[in-house]
């Protein structure tokens, strides 16, 4: 199960201290919301445990799996796998046991459709503007924080669903 999705800024490591990493979206799925309800803080020190380097393309993005000690904010053991593409850095927080290979598959697609239908990367994008939206995503690729295995024809309609929401 995922625990957390989190969109988070990334700069190379020697540009950015501590204090300058901002969690810019972020959902909890499941009994850990309730624990990291106003932790922003230790969010924070959660995206600045996952490297990020500058990246031009979501091919060439910088893609990484890291283990999370127990009670740093979870209490117990959590795998994150992290994706910096430019600026921003795209982290999925999940249970130690889950399918890593499909964490990184579905956090791939769930940036896909952030970087071209949100445009988040474009000049003047606020992502607190679109969180409705980045919910939407999330409610339909990883549903109560549960891993889907995508075919085909789900991902083409996904695509169809989230352009018509967009577009309204």
């Amino acid at each position: 199960m995922v625990v957390c999705f989190l969109i988070h800024t990334v700069c190379p490591l020697t540009a950015l201290s501590p204090a300058e990493c901002r969690v810019v979206y972020c959902r909890v799925f499941g009994p850990e919301e309730g624990v990291l309800a106003g932790e922003g803080r230790q969010l924070s020190a959660l995206a600045e445990a996952v490297p990020g380097e500058e990246a031009p393309v979501l091919q060439e993005a910088d893609v990484g799996v890291a283990r999370l000690r127990a009670g740093d904010p979870f209490a117990q053991e959590m795998s994150a796998v992290w994706l910096g593409v430019q600026s921003l850095g795209f982290t999925l927080v999940c249970q130690p046991h889950e399918n890593l290979l499909l964490a990184q598959g579905t956090l791939r697609t769930l940036t896909r459709l952030c970087l071209d239908h949100l445009h988040l990367l474009g000049p003047g994008s606020e992502v607190l503007l679109r969180s409705d939206r980045i919910d939407v995503l999330l409610s339909r690729l990883l549903p109560h924080g549960q891993l889907l295995f995508l075919n085909h024809r789900f991902a083409q309609s996904l695509e169809k669903e989230v352009s018509a929401y967009v577009s309204k």
